[in-house]
């Protein structure tokens, strides 16, 4: 990559050229949310603190949504008290662009490093594909917090390839949050994470804790009632719910089988805890986490859309392997596994970008209206199945890179000596690497309402 004065005009033409037009598609794209669930955090805290109701209590007005998260995530809330609305927005948007920032930095930058690419070139390329995405969109236009939860676990990830002792206290705040990043906690189980699985439970109780003692009748509200009452968060059938029991609801949804939703959950867990321990064996911690997240989709009761960000690692471990398979030289076999792995990814991410299901939102009978009102549910089954995990078909493409960090992946067991120019532990950057989770190299490259979907929740 050039990295002369052409050089670089060069890439500020692309990325400018870029970010505008994808700026001028979400301006003129359908699906502004008018920031309606930081509205429902905002007026619940208010009630709550200013007005001395009950939490569970509050009402938007003008809809029939609440406050559905726990209590711990209204203490973390309790700023917005203080904010008028416009500031409110203003500091919900500041967040959530952090959060992103922190995510891509840490997805997209090991990648950038290993393949020599300008490393702020490939952020900013990386930013302008991950805004169009509609679940992207959909997190920053109605204020939710999905990418702050997403940070908190991925930045978990990052203090875990290190060994750090406070890895785990982000996936416990985030499970105290909101229940469903709690998947994380049962994948450092699987993984046999002992010491990260009990920080993460520890700090996710003592936060709970923290709640209940702050604000006791909150927490029994919450805990004996509130969490049990899926009506809260909106109908099951509605066609935004991308989960397996949203699958189960619009096929009947007068009356949804639960055993039925229950037997698929737990075949998604099954395949879920195989393939996450494949992972870890064979040192490939970033489709671990990425599965995890995709099997939380899935076994959550409600996913709306705009909680499908915790897809986008998938779409990057997808990308990853694409390039990996596309040093593969003179292997035909695996040059064509990474033309398949690249058609999959631009599917999958054209898919996401387009918000189809929303054209089943009135009426999903039949067999097009099956497929096209659950076609993120059957997108995320296939990310289960079939996301590549590193295999030892990879060492020869890693081989072939000397500068390139090498993805060594079933040779956990085999010593150094036997792996030609193996990265040794050292600080850097993350890769796929055997014997370590996103371990650094040592090694471097060269270089309703208006704008509100009718029936459902904030959360």
């Amino acid at each position: 990559m050039s990295t002369g004065p052409s050089g670089r005009y060069a890439r500020v033409s692309v990325v400018l050229g870029l970010a505008g037009a994808i700026a001028v598609a979400i301006a003129l794209l359908p699906g502004h949310r008018g920031w309606f669930d930081v509205g429902v955090y905002h007026g619940a805290v208010n009630h709550w603190l200013h007005d001395r109701g009950q939490l569970y209590d509050y009402v938007r007005p003008g809809t029939d949504y609440g406050f559905t998260y726990p209590p711990f995530a209204a203490l973390c809330m309790l700023p917005m008290a203080w904010l008028d609305w416009h500031p409110t927005i203003a500091v919900n948007v500041a967040v959530s662009a952090l959060a992103a920032g922190l995510v891509l930095w840490l997805l997209v930058d090991p990648i950038a490093r290993r393949e020599g690419w300008h490393r702020g070139f490939g952020f900013a390329l990386a930013a302008c594909l991950f805004a169009m995405l509609g679940p992207v969109r959909d997190t920053v236009s109605f204020g939710q917090v999905n990418l702050v939860l997403l940070a908190l676990v991925y930045a978990d990830a990052w203090l875990l390839d290190r060994g750090h002792r406070l890895a785990g206290v982000g996936t416990g705040i985030a499970a105290a949050v909101k229940l469903t990043p709690a998947i994380f906690i049962g994948y450092l189980v699987v993984t046999r994470r002992w010491r990260a699985a009990g920080t993460a439970a520890a700090t996710g109780a003592a936060a709970t804790l923290l709640a209940g003692l702050v604000a006791p009748e909150a927490s029994r509200e919450y805990f004996g009632r509130a969490l049990w009452d899926t009506g809260r968060v909106g109908a099951l059938d509605y066609v935004s719910n991308q989960s397996l029991l949203g699958l189960v609801a619009r096929w009947n949804p007068e009356h949804p089988d639960r055993l039925v939703w229950i037997v698929l959950v737990a075949v998604v867990l099954a395949v879920w805890a195989y393939r996450s321990r494949q992972a870890a064996r064979r040192g490939d911690e970033r489709a671990g986490f990425a599965l995890t997240g995709v099997a939380g989709c899935l076994v959550s009761p409600v996913t709306w859309v705009h909680h499908l960000v915790w897809l986008v690692p998938a779409l990057v471990v997808l990308a990853d392997s694409a390039l990996l398979r596309r040093s593969a030289g003179g292997a035909a076999s695996r040059r064509g596994t990474g033309r398949r792995a690249w058609c999959w990814w631009t599917g999958a991410y054209l898919l996401l970008c387009g918000s189809v299901v929303w054209l089943w939102s009135v009426d999903h009978s039949g067999v097009l209206g099956f497929f096209g009102s659950n076609s993120y549910i059957l997108l995320a089954v296939a990310m289960l199945v079939f996301l590549p995990v590193a295999t030892a078909a990879d060492v020869g493409v890693a081989g072939e890179r000397p500068e390139a960090v090498r993805l060594t992946l079933d040779l956990v067991e085999a010593p150094a000596s036997a792996v030609p120019n193996r990265p040794t532990q050292g600080s850097g950057r993350w890769s796929r690497t055997p014997t370590t989770r996103w371990r650094a190299s040592s090694r471097r490259s060269s270089g309703a309402r208006p704008g509100v979907p009718a029936r459902r929740g904030s959360g």
